[in-house]
């Protein structure tokens, strides 16, 4: 009888963290006894792995078995070791040869039967292996495809304890293992059904869309039903380019946490697109959970678009969670077991109708609500979180002859997303150097160290700005705005028509 060790990753909240997995087989009462902070989940691994070692048709140690996990500190949670602990004791037991196992990370949960289940997160945490250079991951079959992700990492997938186990007692002379290789992603296409051009008679929407898909900016649509707000922000995901390769992982990894990650697309190389009923919590939009942490739609957002249709009619304290991530791009869950950080850079679409009853008095319809009803709904949407909105559009109802005369200019979303692309590619080189990619992304010194306009195309907000009308904080989205139309515009700097463009935007409800 001797010790064995392997290794397994824990995941806090995206982040991979090593964790040696020890295994003692020694004289005493039999019995296996599980150390090293694990939650209920892992405590029960002790019953999953017995019964999968011995219905794998290998002998169970008749002794003492001690299990610990390096570093204890750290909160290990979910049944990922299960295959790591198996292996450890299998290893201590003289099963296995203990040196082929002592450099490998293992994840996965064990059935009853020996099959070898997929897992929640395998992508970040086969990233966390990576860390250490020239790392051999024993994943499930079914989680093959995603692990294969992460270049220069060895992936060796396995169906059952009983492979596994045979392959490493084979040592060097077995044949070579089933070694998924990483293969570059794909453009995965949108649905062809939803395009631009479906949305006839709002041109204004339109351009406000093209200018939020170009720099990466926040956008409100105020106005009836019917109009198509909806159907705007569900075609804005088509107006943007795929995701770059780090990007990809960052989005793929959040939606393995999540156990949302398709089976059939293991990367997700297109901006993804969260729109969360208006019921939902503070935790399901920001993430969290009593013991284990899940991010949010914030998170599940991450680069790409969280749409909030009937935007007054979520909690007020929900809408006001949204200002931290939207200012610093991440979001952080603090519970009484530590707390957690998750990336959380999205565009934020919100979609509202003017007052309760929806009527639209500009078609001959009566409005059912008085001012102070209709300001006590607005009301709702708090100032500071429009204050972090950089665009601001007023949609109207448009009469036969404007859906008539309109259709014939609207165009495709792959017109527009090749205008919105070399549009990022401009602003690309022209931030090249700095961590940021998009307009939106420049934070306040910078824009106005590095990237502030001549004083006269500045004229238009600065007078705003002493008049009260625009805060420091909208004039620094109004000058990102301004910078997204120069984009568009093919120019080196923005205008003074294309600061006061983008003065009207911030400006379009209420001016």
């Amino acid at each position: 009888m001797a010790v064995a060790r392997t290794r397994s990753v824990a995941l806090v909240g995206v982040t991979g963290h090593t964790v040696e997995v020890e295994a003692d087989v020694g004289n005493g009462l039999a019995g296996i006894h599980l150390i090293g902070l694990p939650d209920t989940a892992l405590s029960e691994a002790r019953d999953r792995v017995r019964s999968a070692v011995v219905n794998s048709t290998y002998p169970w140690p008749d002794a003492r078995i001690i299990v610990s996990l390096f570093p204890a500190s750290l909160p290990k949670r979910g049944s990922q070791f299960d295959l790591a602990i198996a292996v450890a004791i299998l290893g201590a037991a003289g099963v296995v040869p203990a040196e082929r196992v002592g450099e490998t990370f293992f994840l996965g949960e064990l059935g009853l039967d020996g099959r070898i289940r997929p897992v929640r997160g395998v992508l970040p945490s086969v990233l966390g292996a990576a860390k250490h250079g020239d790392a051999t991951v024993i994943v499930p079959s079914a989680n093959s495809a995603e692990a294969a992700l992460v270049p220069d990492v060895k992936v060796i997938p396995v169906a059952s304890l009983r492979q596994l186990v045979e392959w490493l007692r084979k040592g060097e002379e077995g044949p070579e293992p089933q070694v998924e290789e990483y293969v570059e992603p794909s453009s995965t296409t949108t649905d062809p059904a939803i395009d631009l051009a479906d949305v006839v008679g709002q041109p204004v929407a339109r351009r406000a869309l093209e200018v939020c898909a170009a720099g990466g900016h926040n956008v409100w649509m105020l106005g009836p039903p019917g109009t198509g707000k909806t159907m705007l922000a569900e075609r804005l995901p088509t107006l943007l380019p795929d995701l770059e390769l780090d990007h990809a992982l960052e989005v793929t990894a959040i939606h393995s946490v999540a156990g949302v990650l398709p089976a059939n697309a293991p990367m997700m190389s297109r901006p993804p697109f969260v729109s969360p009923h208006h019921t939902a919590t503070a935790a399901a939009i920001i993430g969290g959970g009593s013991t284990i942490v899940r991010p949010g739609a914030v998170s599940l957002a991450h680069r790409g678009v969280l749409f909030m249709d009937e935007a007054p009619e979520f909690p007020r304290h929900v809408l006001d969670a949204l200002r931290q991530p939207l200012e610093s791009g991440r979001v952080t869950v603090s519970r009484s077991a530590g707390s957690v950080t998750f990336p959380a850079r999205f565009m934020l679409v919100l979609a509202a109708n003017p007052c309760p009853c929806a009527q639209s008095e500009d078609q001959g319809e009566t409005c059912k609500c008085s001012p102070t009803v209709r300001r006590r709904y607005l009301g709702r949407l708090s100032g500071p979180l429009l204050d972090r909105v950089d665009m601001k559009v007023t949609v109207a109802r448009a009469s036969r002859r404007e859906l008539m005369a309109d259709r014939q200019f609207a165009e495709s979303s792959a017109t527009v997303a090749e205008r919105v692309l070399v549009a990022r590619e401009r602003a690309a080189k022209r931030l090249a150097g700095t961590p940021w990619r998009t307009n939106a992304e420049i934070p306040s010194s910078v824009l106005h160290s590095d990237y502030r306009p001549s004083p006269k195309a500045m004229k238009p907000m600065t007078s705003c700005l002493d008049s009260g009308t625009l805060t420091a904080r909208g004039l620094d989205r109004a000058v990102r705005v301004s910078w997204t139309l120069a984009d568009l515009a093919d120019k080196d700097c923005p205008e003074e028509d294309e600061t006061t463009a983008a003065l009207h935007f911030w400006l379009g409800v209420t001016s």
